[in-house]
């Protein structure tokens, strides 16, 4: 039975989430800056390069009293200074791997000139920052290592393309272009480690300052800058996973003086879990037991306890290749459950329940028996309730988590009596026909699914003959049948249409005089297949 459970979407902390490792550039590309701000923040690094290239990359030298470049941490600087750092960093990285990847694409046309322009500034780009880095930071020794052997590289990738400039022989040329595209290969590399360096070097000062500190407002300033840093892609996270970020955030989580940073310290966690090294961290300072804990314990505020929630939702997503970590979980689930369950009942507003109405979709897809325990704690009235709470269910993000928990329980024979005894075929037929309220493709993706799910619940509650009868009396069938002929109404979706094929066929099989003969011809007794293909095909009517 289990394989015949519905798959929820992937669950993050928030609507969306999106999780996929990313190289160097996807991960700079992340820094969304409007254009003309980004313009006139680049435009000292472009100026001072300028200038660099003309002293043919001597470093232009600062007065003793001046501040050394943007990346010094001063002594008693503002809350944001470390955080800045980082994206002063993330920026100058850009710029540079924008150079590099100009150059791959110049040097596979051909256009030696600017191959060579390219790797001159590509060149004061690095050489600028290693010396403003160095001079604000004691740089580690293996970091060391990297930057000599960048710089080395550079100077070489600028040598060799300038020698391309001077002779037209093209087998010359044509041997320079794979030793430059080796080379470049090599800085490209050497450079994204430097990078990746330099920001575990970073952070770990982050992590420093949470894990050494007694003051809740400088530690929640640092979690603050790490959960920051989070946003900026799955390379960061692993990078701040690694760095024990985790086991640093669930020691704050373990103690009463700090509770006012609970929230923001899961918050952060749950972001950090969208990498496996995050979940792996996690495993290993049981914090399993401490979310349990948190959202057991009817002292913690409810944010904190929706946090909680989302690391949950984050550590069970169906989307991650590890289940480790589940064996864990499982010795803590019906405490787990238990609590979400309440939360759902009680959440305040909407994004509170999403994010406990997720990490339970997430469990029930994993494990048969938390169904079990969900319809021991009454959860289909708890649920159905909720839908009818716009203050709590405001969203097609909302009703894809509920229709989600549903299809999952219908798998259970004694579903079907509690979603009748609180009219919970009106509140699918309702589902089936959920529509966008605005263009968000997000949002379109979200309706796909509710329509989706809520068929196929409808579909396995049917093989109950008091649920197919209900089911027909409100007009079921016809509504399948448009859903299944009219692309615009199941929002063009074919996943949408086997759904609604198959608990069409399902209520015909019980109650075969509920459909016409014409119907029946083209949607009942060809194969499944056929059907799809007719309706997938089918343009529509207007008259």
């Amino acid at each position: 039975m289990a394989s015949d459970r519905m798959a929820s979407p992937r669950s993050s902390s928030r609507q969306s989430s999106s999780l996929s490792s990313s190289p160097m550039s996807t991960r700079m590309q992340s820094l969304h800056v409007d254009s003309v701000q980004r313009w006139m923040e680049d435009l000292r690094h472009m100026t001072e390069v300028e200038c660099m290239c003309v002293l043919q990359a001597k470093p232009i030298g600062v007065e003793e009293d001046a501040q050394q470049g943007e990346l010094i941490v001063a002594v008693g600087a503002g809350d944001h200074v470390a955080r800045n750092n980082l994206q002063t960093l993330l920026r100058r990285a850009l710029v540079v791997s924008t150079e590099l990847g100009k150059m791959f694409q110049r040097l596979e046309k051909g256009r030696w000139q600017r191959v060579h322009s390219t790797a001159v500034r590509a060149n004061c780009h690095v050489r600028s920052l290693v010396h403003e880095y160095s001079a604000a930071r004691s740089t580690p020794p293996e970091m060391q290592k990297y930057e000599r052997s960048l710089l080395e590289k550079c100077l070489e990738l600028t040598n060799i393309t300038e020698r391309c400039l001077h002779t037209d022989d093209e087998f010359f040329l044509k041997s320079m272009r794979e030793a430059i595209h080796d080379i470049l290969t090599d800085v490209s590399d050497s450079f994204s480690n430097m990078i990746d360096m330099a920001l575990a070097n970073e952070i770990r000062l982050l992590i420093r300052q949470i894990d050494s500190s007694d003051s809740v407002h400088t530690i929640g300033s640092a979690i603050s800058n790490l959960l920051s840093l989070t946003q900026d892609g799955p390379q960061l996270c692993s990078i701040i996973a690694k760095e024990g970020a985790v086991v640093v955030l669930f020691k704050i989580c373990r103690q009463d003086r700090f509770r006012g940073l609970y929230a923001h310290a899961l918050r952060t966690v749950a972001s950090i879990c969208c990498v496996e090294e995050g979940i792996s961290q996690l495993d290993k300072v049981d914090g399993i037991l401490c979310l349990a804990d948190i959202l057991t314990d009817d002292s913690s505020v409810e944010a904190a306890r929706a946090e909680a929630a989302a690391v949950v939702a984050q550590i069970t997503s169906p989307h991650h290749t590890s289940t480790q970590h589940l064996a864990s979980f499982l010795e803590s689930m019906h405490d787990i459950v238990t609590a979400l369950i309440k939360l759902c009942e009680s959440a305040s507003c909407g994004e509170v329940f999403l994010l406990a109405s997720a990490a339970l979709a997430n469990i029930t897809f994993f494990d048969s028996m938390a169904c079990e325990i969900l319809l021991q704690l009454n959860a289909i009235h708890i649920l159905l309730q909720a839908c009818r709470d716009r203050q709590r269910v405001d969203t097609p993000y909302s009703k894809d988590q509920v229709v989600t928990i549903l299809a999952n329980l219908s798998v259970l024979e004694q579903c079907a009596p509690e979603v009748m005894q609180d009219q919970g075929i009106e509140r699918l037929l309702l589902l089936l026909g959920e529509k966008p309220t605005s263009p968000s493709p997000s949002e379109g993706a979200a309706c796909e699914r509710v329509q989706q799910k809520a068929a196929v619940t409808l579909a396995r509650l049917s093989r109950d003959p008091e649920v197919a009868q209900t089911a027909i009396q409100l007009k079921a069938v016809p509504f399948l049948i448009e859903l299944c002929r009219s692309p615009t109404e199941r929002n063009n979706s074919d996943s949408v249409l086997v759904a609604c094929l198959a608990a069409l066929r399902r209520l015909a099989a019980g109650c075969p005089d509920s459909i016409e003969a014409a119907d029946h011809q083209q949607l009942i007794k060809p194969r499944l297949v056929d059907s799809f293909l007719l309706c997938s095909n089918m343009e529509e009517s207007f008259v």
